[in-house]
Protein backbone atom coordinates (compact mmCIF):
# COMPACT_ATOMS: atom_id res chain seq x y z
CA UNK A 1 0.00 0.00 0.00
CA UNK A 2 1.09 3.29 -0.65
CA UNK A 3 0.75 6.71 0.99
CA UNK A 4 -0.30 9.99 -0.43
CA UNK A 5 -0.08 8.11 -3.73
CA UNK A 6 3.58 6.83 -3.53
CA UNK A 7 5.35 3.89 -2.80
CA UNK A 8 7.29 3.13 0.17
CA UNK A 9 10.59 1.21 -0.04
CA UNK A 10 10.47 -2.07 1.15
CA UNK A 11 7.69 -5.03 1.30
CA UNK A 12 4.71 -3.03 0.73
CA UNK A 13 6.32 -1.68 -2.67
CA UNK A 14 7.89 -5.20 -3.88
CA UNK A 15 4.18 -6.90 -5.31
CA UNK A 16 4.49 -5.26 -9.05
CA UNK A 17 7.32 -6.59 -10.31
CA UNK A 18 5.43 -10.20 -9.11
CA UNK A 19 2.25 -9.21 -10.41
CA UNK A 20 2.09 -12.10 -12.49
CA UNK A 21 2.65 -14.39 -10.59
CA UNK A 22 0.46 -13.16 -7.94
CA UNK A 23 -2.31 -13.13 -10.07
CA UNK A 24 -1.59 -17.18 -11.42
CA UNK A 25 -0.66 -18.43 -7.78
CA UNK A 26 -2.26 -16.54 -4.70
CA UNK A 27 -5.83 -18.11 -3.52
CA UNK A 28 -9.09 -16.36 -3.81
CA UNK A 29 -11.23 -16.27 -0.10
CA UNK A 30 -13.64 -18.18 1.22
CA UNK A 31 -16.82 -17.51 -0.17
CA UNK A 32 -18.67 -17.44 3.12
CA UNK A 33 -15.91 -15.21 4.36
CA UNK A 34 -16.76 -12.71 1.85
CA UNK A 35 -20.69 -13.19 2.75
CA UNK A 36 -19.90 -12.65 6.09
CA UNK A 37 -17.59 -9.46 5.75
CA UNK A 38 -20.54 -7.88 3.40
CA UNK A 39 -23.58 -8.91 5.93
CA UNK A 40 -24.24 -5.41 8.24
CA UNK A 41 -23.69 -3.18 4.79
CA UNK A 42 -26.51 -0.91 4.11
CA UNK A 43 -26.34 -1.38 0.46
CA UNK A 44 -24.85 -3.20 -2.63
CA UNK A 45 -21.82 -0.61 -3.01
CA UNK A 46 -18.45 -2.14 -2.41
CA UNK A 47 -15.05 -0.71 -2.94
CA UNK A 48 -12.25 -3.48 -2.90
CA UNK A 49 -9.49 -1.25 -1.32
CA UNK A 50 -5.86 -1.92 -2.12
CA UNK A 51 -7.61 -4.36 -4.59
CA UNK A 52 -3.84 -5.73 -6.32
CA UNK A 53 -4.40 -7.69 -9.06
CA UNK A 54 -8.53 -8.53 -8.17
CA UNK A 55 -8.66 -11.82 -6.59
CA UNK A 56 -11.63 -10.26 -4.18
CA UNK A 57 -12.56 -8.19 -7.04
CA UNK A 58 -13.64 -10.75 -8.87
CA UNK A 59 -15.19 -12.35 -6.44
CA UNK A 60 -17.43 -9.56 -5.64
CA UNK A 61 -18.27 -9.01 -8.85
CA UNK A 62 -19.61 -12.93 -9.14
CA UNK A 63 -23.23 -13.01 -8.31
CA UNK A 64 -22.60 -16.43 -7.23
CA UNK A 65 -20.73 -15.47 -4.32
CA UNK A 66 -22.52 -11.66 -3.94
CA UNK A 67 -25.56 -10.97 -5.63
CA UNK A 68 -26.09 -7.43 -6.98
CA UNK A 69 -23.15 -5.75 -5.77
CA UNK A 70 -21.87 -2.47 -7.45
CA UNK A 71 -18.12 -2.79 -7.45
CA UNK A 72 -15.43 -0.35 -7.22
CA UNK A 73 -11.79 -1.45 -7.22
CA UNK A 74 -8.58 1.10 -6.37
CA UNK A 75 -5.17 -0.08 -6.24
CA UNK A 76 -2.02 2.12 -6.03
CA UNK A 77 0.54 -0.40 -8.05
CA UNK A 78 0.42 0.26 -12.13
CA UNK A 79 1.53 -3.43 -12.43
CA UNK A 80 -1.07 -4.48 -9.98
CA UNK A 81 -4.13 -2.17 -11.65
CA UNK A 82 -2.79 -3.75 -14.79
CA UNK A 83 -3.51 -7.72 -13.80
CA UNK A 84 -7.23 -6.29 -11.95
CA UNK A 85 -7.72 -4.80 -15.53
CA UNK A 86 -6.48 -7.99 -17.90
CA UNK A 87 -8.45 -10.54 -15.43
CA UNK A 88 -11.70 -8.55 -14.96
CA UNK A 89 -12.36 -6.08 -17.70
CA UNK A 90 -15.28 -5.39 -16.54
CA UNK A 91 -14.57 -4.04 -13.11
CA UNK A 92 -14.30 -0.12 -12.29
CA UNK A 93 -10.78 -0.06 -11.22
CA UNK A 94 -9.35 3.25 -10.12
CA UNK A 95 -5.17 4.20 -9.26
CA UNK A 96 -5.21 5.78 -5.54
CA UNK A 97 -4.65 4.62 -2.21
CA UNK A 98 -6.49 3.72 1.08
CA UNK A 99 -5.11 7.42 2.56
CA UNK A 100 -5.92 9.25 -0.78
CA UNK A 101 -9.12 7.54 -1.90
CA UNK A 102 -10.16 8.76 -5.34
CA UNK A 103 -14.72 8.94 -4.50
CA UNK A 104 -16.81 11.23 -3.45
CA UNK A 105 -18.27 11.42 0.17
CA UNK A 106 -20.83 8.70 1.20
CA UNK A 107 -20.54 6.97 -1.47
CA UNK A 108 -20.05 3.32 -1.01
CA UNK A 109 -22.02 0.87 1.81
CA UNK A 110 -18.61 -1.09 2.61
CA UNK A 111 -15.26 -0.93 2.07
CA UNK A 112 -12.69 -4.40 1.83
CA UNK A 113 -9.46 -4.93 1.64
CA UNK A 114 -8.00 -8.40 0.79
CA UNK A 115 -4.49 -8.66 2.33
CA UNK A 116 -3.94 -5.28 2.47
CA UNK A 117 -5.28 -3.58 5.60
CA UNK A 118 -2.38 -4.38 7.40
CA UNK A 119 -0.14 -1.68 4.84
CA UNK A 120 -2.84 1.19 5.74
CA UNK A 121 -1.45 4.21 7.14
CA UNK A 122 -4.77 3.81 9.81
CA UNK A 123 -3.69 7.40 10.52
CA UNK A 124 -4.35 9.00 7.28
CA UNK A 125 -6.68 5.81 5.92
CA UNK A 126 -9.34 6.00 8.91
CA UNK A 127 -10.60 9.34 8.39
CA UNK A 128 -10.11 8.44 4.20
CA UNK A 129 -12.19 5.35 5.18
CA UNK A 130 -15.00 6.67 7.16
CA UNK A 131 -15.27 9.59 4.56
CA UNK A 132 -16.32 7.22 1.46
CA UNK A 133 -18.56 5.38 3.92
CA UNK A 134 -22.08 5.80 4.47
CA UNK A 135 -23.37 6.35 8.44
CA UNK A 136 -23.84 2.29 8.97
CA UNK A 137 -21.08 1.32 6.03
CA UNK A 138 -18.99 -1.49 7.24
CA UNK A 139 -14.67 -2.20 6.69
CA UNK A 140 -13.92 -5.30 6.57
CA UNK A 141 -10.03 -6.64 5.99
CA UNK A 142 -9.76 -10.10 4.89
CA UNK A 143 -6.86 -12.60 5.19
CA UNK A 144 -6.10 -16.10 4.08
CA UNK A 145 -4.60 -18.25 6.86
CA UNK A 146 -2.32 -21.07 6.95
CA UNK A 147 -4.56 -23.97 9.32
CA UNK A 148 -1.48 -24.85 11.23
CA UNK A 149 -3.65 -27.21 13.13
CA UNK A 150 -3.02 -29.32 10.53
CA UNK A 151 0.65 -31.62 11.12
CA UNK A 152 1.96 -31.11 7.44
CA UNK A 153 0.93 -27.48 7.29
CA UNK A 154 2.62 -26.20 10.54
CA UNK A 155 5.56 -28.22 9.72
CA UNK A 156 5.81 -25.99 6.61
CA UNK A 157 5.59 -23.04 8.68
CA UNK A 158 8.32 -24.38 11.03
CA UNK A 159 10.40 -24.92 7.67
CA UNK A 160 9.68 -22.14 5.17
CA UNK A 161 10.64 -19.42 8.29
CA UNK A 162 9.11 -15.92 9.52
CA UNK A 163 10.26 -14.17 6.21
CA UNK A 164 7.40 -17.07 4.57
CA UNK A 165 4.79 -17.13 6.96
CA UNK A 166 4.37 -14.20 9.10
CA UNK A 167 2.90 -12.71 11.78
CA UNK A 168 -0.28 -12.65 10.23
CA UNK A 169 -0.12 -16.26 8.28
CA UNK A 170 -1.41 -18.40 10.79
CA UNK A 171 -4.81 -18.31 13.00
CA UNK A 172 -2.86 -17.37 16.28
CA UNK A 173 -0.60 -15.25 14.85
CA UNK A 174 -3.39 -13.25 12.71
CA UNK A 175 -5.53 -12.94 15.77
CA UNK A 176 -2.75 -11.36 17.44
CA UNK A 177 -1.43 -9.21 14.63
CA UNK A 178 -4.57 -7.67 13.83
CA UNK A 179 -5.56 -7.10 17.83
CA UNK A 180 -5.41 -3.38 17.15
CA UNK A 181 -5.54 -2.95 13.49
CA UNK A 182 -9.04 -0.94 13.15
CA UNK A 183 -8.82 2.93 13.88
CA UNK A 184 -9.39 3.74 17.10
CA UNK A 185 -11.96 6.03 18.03
CA UNK A 186 -9.55 8.85 18.28
CA UNK A 187 -9.22 7.90 14.44
CA UNK A 188 -12.48 7.41 13.19
CA UNK A 189 -16.04 7.13 13.87
CA UNK A 190 -16.02 3.16 14.04
CA UNK A 191 -17.50 1.24 16.29
CA UNK A 192 -15.11 -2.08 18.11
CA UNK A 193 -14.55 -4.21 15.35
CA UNK A 194 -15.66 -7.93 15.25
CA UNK A 195 -13.70 -11.38 13.79
CA UNK A 196 -14.52 -14.79 12.10
CA UNK A 197 -12.70 -17.46 10.62
CA UNK A 198 -14.35 -19.15 7.97
CA UNK A 199 -12.43 -23.02 6.49
CA UNK A 200 -10.95 -22.12 3.13
CA UNK A 201 -8.97 -24.47 0.61
CA UNK A 202 -6.72 -24.28 -2.25
CA UNK A 203 -5.70 -27.34 -4.97
CA UNK A 204 -1.92 -27.09 -5.13
CA UNK A 205 0.92 -29.04 -6.44
CA UNK A 206 4.22 -28.88 -4.57
CA UNK A 207 5.65 -27.09 -7.57
CA UNK A 208 2.53 -24.10 -7.56
CA UNK A 209 2.52 -23.82 -3.86
CA UNK A 210 6.48 -23.28 -4.04
CA UNK A 211 4.75 -20.27 -6.68
CA UNK A 212 2.21 -19.55 -4.53
CA UNK A 213 5.06 -19.03 -1.32
CA UNK A 214 7.46 -17.06 -3.53
CA UNK A 215 4.75 -14.67 -3.98
CA UNK A 216 5.01 -13.45 -0.14
CA UNK A 217 6.13 -9.91 0.73
CA UNK A 218 9.16 -11.53 2.52
CA UNK A 219 10.27 -13.60 -0.16
CA UNK A 220 10.27 -11.14 -2.99
CA UNK A 221 12.50 -9.00 -0.57
CA UNK A 222 15.19 -11.60 -0.40
CA UNK A 223 18.75 -11.53 -2.09
CA UNK A 224 18.35 -14.00 -4.96
CA UNK A 225 21.10 -16.73 -3.17
CA UNK A 226 18.63 -16.63 0.49
CA UNK A 227 15.68 -16.66 -1.83
CA UNK A 228 16.68 -20.30 -3.89
CA UNK A 229 17.79 -21.46 -0.10
CA UNK A 230 14.06 -20.94 1.40
CA UNK A 231 12.12 -22.58 -1.79
CA UNK A 232 14.53 -25.51 -2.26
CA UNK A 233 13.86 -25.93 1.39
CA UNK A 234 10.83 -25.71 0.86
CA UNK A 235 10.62 -27.96 -2.29
CA UNK A 236 12.57 -30.61 -0.01
CA UNK A 237 10.11 -30.85 2.92
CA UNK A 238 7.09 -30.98 0.44
CA UNK A 239 8.94 -33.83 -1.76
CA UNK A 240 9.44 -35.91 1.80
CA UNK A 241 5.73 -35.90 2.97
CA UNK A 242 3.23 -38.23 2.05
CA UNK A 243 0.26 -35.68 1.68
CA UNK A 244 2.12 -33.43 -0.61
CA UNK A 245 4.74 -35.47 -2.53
CA UNK A 246 2.76 -36.50 -5.28
CA UNK A 247 0.04 -34.67 -7.44
CA UNK A 248 -2.31 -32.63 -6.57
CA UNK A 249 -3.55 -32.17 -2.86
CA UNK A 250 -5.77 -29.32 -0.46
CA UNK A 251 -3.91 -27.01 1.38
CA UNK A 252 -5.34 -26.10 4.43
CA UNK A 253 -6.63 -22.83 5.12
CA UNK A 254 -8.74 -20.10 7.00
CA UNK A 255 -9.84 -16.80 5.86
CA UNK A 256 -10.02 -14.46 8.49
CA UNK A 257 -12.49 -11.59 8.48
CA UNK A 258 -12.12 -8.24 10.77
CA UNK A 259 -15.09 -6.23 10.12
CA UNK A 260 -16.20 -2.69 11.76
CA UNK A 261 -19.43 -0.48 11.15
CA UNK A 262 -19.04 3.51 10.64
CA UNK A 263 -21.03 5.05 13.49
Amino acid sequence: MTVGGQAPAGPASSFGGAAGAYAAHRPDYARAAVRWALEPAPGPRVLDLGAGTGKLTAMLLDPAVVPGAEVVAVEPDPAMLGELRRSSPGARALPGSAEEIPLPDGSVDAVLAGNALHWFDMAAAGPEIARVLVPGGVLAGLWNLLDDGVGWVAGLARVAGSAVVGPRDTPAAWRAATSALMPGPDVAPFDPPERAELPHEQRRTAGSLVATLATRAGVLVMPEAERAGTTGRIRAYLADRPETARGEFVLPMRTGVLRARRR
